[in-house]
């Protein structure tokens, strides 16, 4: 397995180029994956590389997989028989189930649940609150030190509330407020992963890269640990009809001549701090301007 920096343009099989200042035994993933397979489709190789360098993954699944059937029949059934197929899925690549947290979202409808208090429940009402107070409590009873996330650009409608919610909530974690959902631990960095669909073009054009490398980190793996991936994959035995389907775009990660595949992520920073030294220089050189000019 090696890791590359495609912004640096420099490669290591250290999994400190995906995630700065990595301390063996100490590290505790979260993985954030709107449906039951996203978190092996986008995130299977990092999910792999976490636990060969000691660290442990807990991955929250977001929506149900309600909508997830082929075929009538299994409409009723479809919830049950996606938690299983996840149990046994995650469980091929080393994840228990006490380590898998299930929100149960219906499907289409991550967005709505978003923030704090949800305006269309009564105060009064236990369940009138939304992600927020949940994902802030989760992250800390978990002590999270690193979060991956889905890409929120034009991929899924539930891809994008639960970006949204990593990325906002998230740095929350760490803050000192609602301090009654736990102590507060802050989270060292954020990787973004992608399903199927490119990255937003915004890190690409403020590091100045072409726009078809929108990605800023890849993984690289042999062909054993695709395989992994593939048969673990295969145990959504209810998608059957479209696993093939995924599979085969799966052939477009492999190099050429080479039996080696990528993943490719997003290194992103929820809270760029703004630099004021730009600002006050470019104020100092129209004030000498107007100076010389007298």
């Amino acid at each position: 397995m090696e890791f590359y920096d495609l912004q640096t343009k420099i490669k290591s099989k250290d999994i400190n180029l995906l995630f700065p200042n990595w301390e063996q035994n100490s590290e505790r993933v979260v993985i954030f994956s709107p449906h039951d397979d996203d978190v092996i489709l986008g995130a299977g190789y990092a999910l792999i590389s976490i636990l060969e360098n000691k660290g442990e993954v807990s991955v929250i699944i977001f929506n149900d997989g309600s909508a997830g059937y082929s075929n009538p029949e299994l409409k009723e059934r479809i919830v049950k028989k996606r938690k299983n197929e996840t149990y046994s899925a995650l469980s091929k690549l080393g994840i228990k189930k006490e380590k898998i947290i299930r929100l149960e979202i219906p499907d289409f409808s991550c967005i709505h649940y978003l923030g704090w208090k949800l305006p269309w429940i009564q105060e009064s009402d236990q369940k009138n609150e939304g992600l927020f107070t949940k994902i802030v409590g989760l992250l800390r009873e978990i002590k999270a030190t690193r979060l991956i996330l889905p890409n929120g650009y034009r991929e899924h409608m539930d891809h994008t509330a639960v970006s949204l919610c990593a990325l906002f909530d998230g740095p929350q974690a760490g803050d000192p407020v609602i301090v009654d959902y736990g102590k507060p631990f802050p989270i060292k960095s954020y990787l973004q992963y992608s399903v199927w669909a490119k990255f937003s073009p915004e890190d690409s054009i403020l590091h100045e890269r072409s726009d078809t490398i929108r990605a800023n980190r890849a993984v690289l793996v042999n062909k054993e640990i695709e395989k992994k991936i593939q048969n673990s994959i295969l145990e959504f035995k209810t998608q059957e009809n479209i696993i093939s389907a995924i599979l085969e775009t799966r052939k477009e990660r492999k190099l050429e001549n080479n039996d080696r595949y990528i993943e490719l992520y997003l290194d992103i920073d929820p809270r760029p701090r703004f630099d004021y030294d730009p600002y006050k220089n470019l104020i100092s050189k129209i004030d000498r301007k107007l100076l010389d000019n007298g």
